[in-house]
């Protein structure tokens, strides 16, 4: 499929060999290499300058794995950066430790904003051809993609960090750095502003090898995110640390919620009044399988709810498939779906699920939500083909994460045996997921992980999220009613039934539809710190202990006993619910004032 996700690899290729630069293709360092004459003069080669800031935009696919390990959502195995920050000992001296979020930190995300303000500061000299294409002609096209690029960047600053400086020059070698924070309201309010300009600069669709860019869409879903966090309880008058001597570097200092709520509400609406998104197959047809339904949306390169998305190949060397599949697949089991994430899928009919109560769990894989089958690799699930050299082994193509307990007739004694997608698998004994569990979003069926990159598409904003953040609003405001029509359209499509919750249960509910239903899309982790729960989202993290034992006779049950226990301690302190600023920033700027609790 044509895309400018795709030719943009051929163009930054072309760019690195004009200027003999032997690196990467995707080494931001040569944008700093492009000379003004080889740039400005083409407008062709600066739609190539703004596509590598595309590149730097943070998704999880590319290195495999993502902030779902450092919330409630997943585990990493044997990682330092994972452990520090489920045990809130984050500091300014290791936080690079999360480096394979190395998009996600703060000299990086400033790159990206650099790169925007020297879009703005040469754009006046660009000779433009002024050809129109999806309804914008080339210049406002691409300059609503740099303000929506900066926008983005500076809303991920916002989220970690708070307020943060407001740099909108193109810093030199003799440029003045010491520069201070802008207050959390001066930051929300010039990323509204600069969403706005670029949705009155893009087309509301971008056709053929422009698929994949910014849209008006993508600027107003950025726009309705950016308000929903604003309004959320993190950044109220003195919600985390009431002595900080700067609150307003944090949030707001006013008791104006309900206008931020408002205003939330709105910006959502704006999405959903474009009317060109609906949900991937809103209603599913009778004899659906609404758990492949809702597996196809991350499966397939397109769907009617994108609203803005990034394509792979396998020369991009996506390494999600091969990070998150089962151990006997030759996958690693890198993002592995704790038991606590597991036991928030609700049964079939809607209601919870329930270790007590007893048909729960004798079966616990039974009778759940369809987004539970879409979503985990659990014990028993049926996954593809076996490579050859396992086929001997597992030939059923089911996952096996237990331990089968079996009789030795000889010796009179009891021996274990374990399931080939388990750490001891006899496939490879030193990967595997260590809860029990294998996430099954974004994994490719038809490609072997062992030998080869997947290219699933990544979804920086689809319209669920939209309809959820409108949902949410409209909670908060007090508008349960209006609120329960957006959230019964996400669980219609889900195949749960309708619910009349209202009040308290009615958040609840909602907060846990969000949890499932962007499960692994990098909103858990944002959500539990707007959200202000820290302590219950970093409790204890559970496993699977799954055991086929043997019965009176010797032989070896055929359905195995499930619990799920502790494995990993997990703890919370107020100061993480904001990034800590390096200390070599620190160090390079004085004026900067660091973040409570660190």
């Amino acid at each position: 499929m044509r895309n400018w996700m795709r030719i943009a690899l051929l163009s930054l290729l072309t760019l690195a060999s004009l200027n003999a630069c032997k690196q990467e293709f995707l080494d931001t360092q040569s944008q700093e290499k492009f000379t003004d004459d080889a740039v400005w003069s083409d407008p062709a080669l600066v739609e190539t300058f703004i596509n590598q800031i595309y590149f730097r935009l943070y998704e999880p696919l590319t290195d495999g794995r993502g902030t779902a390990n450092i919330v409630d959502e997943g585990h990493y195995r044997g990682n330092s950066a994972s452990n520090l920050f489920n045990n809130s000992e984050s500091t300014q001296d290791n936080l690079y430790a999360w480096g394979y979020q190395r998009n996600l930190v703060w000299n990086e995300l400033y790159k990206s904003i650099r790169y925007c303000n020297v879009f703005f500061d040469k754009v006046g000299q660009v000779p433009f051809s002024g050809t129109m294409l999806d309804g914008k002609s080339d210049r406002d096209r691409m300059t609503g993609e740099a303000h929506f690029l900066r926008a983005f960047t500076y809303h991920y600053l916002l989220a970690l960090y708070g307020g943060v400086p407001l740099v909108t020059d193109a810093y030199g070698l003799d440029s003045e750095f010491s520069v201070a924070r802008n207050s959390y309201q001066e930051c929300i309010d010039f990323i509204v502003s600069e969403c706005d300009k670029a949705a009155s600069l893009l087309p509301e669709v971008q056709s053929g090898i422009n698929n994949g860019r910014a849209t008006k869409g993508a600027a107003l879903a950025l726009k309705s995110r950016v308000l929903l966090y604003a309004a959320s309880d993190l950044h109220s008058p003195n919600a985390v640390i009431s002595a900080f001597e700067k609150p307003e570097l944090l949030g707001y200092t006013d008791d104006m919620r309900t206008q931020r709520w408002q205003k939330a509400k709105e910006a959502a609406k704006a999405v959903i009044d474009m009317g060109i998104y609906e949900l991937h197959k809103a209603e599913p047809a009778p004899g659906d399988s609404v758990a492949q339904n809702i597996t196809e949306i991350f499966l397939t390169n397109n769907t009617s709810e994108d609203i803005m998305v990034k394509y792979f190949n396998q020369g991009m060397g996506q390494r999600w498939g091969l990070y998150s599949s089962p151990n006997g697949y030759y996958g690693w089991g890198v993002n592995a779906p704790i038991a606590n994430f597991v036991d928030a899928f609700q049964m079939a009919d809607g209601t919870p699920f329930d270790w007590n109560n007893p048909d729960h769990a004798k079966d616990p894989y039974a009778n759940r939500e369809p987004r539970f089958y879409a979503t985990i690799f659990y014990n028993g699930a049926s996954w593809r083909e076996r490579p050859l050299d396992a086929k001997g082994l597992e030939p059923h193509n089911k996952i096996q994460t237990g331990t089968y307990q079996r009789w030795n007739a000889t010796t009179g004694k009891m021996y274990e045996t374990y399931g080939i997608d388990t750490r001891n698998s006899p496939i490879e004994n030193w990967n595997g997921s260590y809860t029990g569990y294998y996430c099954r979003k974004y994994v490719d069926p038809t490609v072997n992980v062992q030998y080869l990159r997947q290219s699933v598409t990544w979804r920086f904003f689809r319209y669920t999220e939209v309809l959820l953040n409108y949902a949410e609003a409209c909670i908060e405001l007090g508008q349960d009613a209006e609120a329960r029509v957006y959230i019964n359209l996400v669980r219609k499509r889900a195949g749960l039934p309708v619910t009349t919750a209202s009040g308290d249960a009615l958040k609840e509910l909602y907060r846990n539809e969000r949890r499932l239903e962007l499960a692994f899309e990098e909103h858990r982790f944002f959500d539990v710190r707007r959200w202000m729960i820290g302590p219950e989202a970093y409790s204890p993290a559970y496993q699977a202990k799954i055991v086929y034992p043997l019965t009176a006779n010797n032989v070896t049950a055929a359905i195995p006993e499930v619990k799920h226990v502790k494995f990993d301690e997990r703890a919370w302190n107020n100061k993480s619910y904001f990034f800590p600023i390096m200390r070599d920033e620190m160090n390079k700027n004085p004026q900067l004032d660091q973040n409570p609790g660190y």
